[in-house]
């Protein structure tokens, strides 16, 4: 009898803790903003540019597209509301980038763009994202890695490369179009 109390005690206190935190919530990397930046990785390494660019272009995760014009003319419906990021790696830093990604509202509260690696203080949530970011520290790493090549003054050596690497047939450089195709 004893230890059916002991088991049901013990199970109501789990339940309590499932139910006040939320579920599937992921504690996020401890990072310091200094100024308008962060300048330590996330994740302590350089991201994979390749892997940023299917999610910045992704229209489940990153979204980019939703609001912002970028250099990828084989995606359809650009927004418009952000500014374009062709040419965005020559403003802003990656450490500016950066934070930015993480929360943009720690620069202008009243900015349209979400957190994307952030977890709590949100409003409008859907269930499934309730005490979730958006992106993982390492996707973040990712999408700023491929953000970083949106340069004039890139090569189109390294433009060709990444598009051909994240499966892309077409791409701007420029401002115009090419085929990425090796032989």
């Amino acid at each position: 009898m004893k230890f059916k109390i002991m088991s049901s005690a013990i199970l109501c206190v789990g339940l309590v803790f499932a139910v006040s935190s939320p579920l599937g919530a992921a504690e996020l990397v401890k990072f310091e903003i200094k100024g308008n930046k962060i300048s330590a990785s996330l994740t302590g390494k350089a991201g994979n540019a390749v892997k940023g660019y299917r999610l910045a272009i992704g229209r489940k995760k990153g979204n980019c597209l939703a609001c912002h014009k970028m250099p990828v003319p084989s995606q359809q419906f650009h927004g418009q509301i952000g500014p374009d990021l062709r040419g965005i790696a020559d403003r802003f830093s990656a450490a500016e980038l950066r934070l930015r990604l993480v929360d943009s509202k720690k620069l202008n509260p009243a900015t349209t763009m979400p957190a994307f690696y952030k977890n709590t203080g949100l409003t409008r949530v859907q269930k499934k994202w309730k005490g979730k970011s958006v992106l993982k520290a390492e996707e973040v790493e990712d999408v700023l890695a491929y953000v970083m090549t949106l340069s004039a003054k890139r090569s189109f050596k390294r433009t060709f490369d990444l598009n051909f690497n994240a499966g892309m047939k077409i791409f701007e450089w420029r401002g115009k179009l090419y085929a990425a195709k090796k032989k």
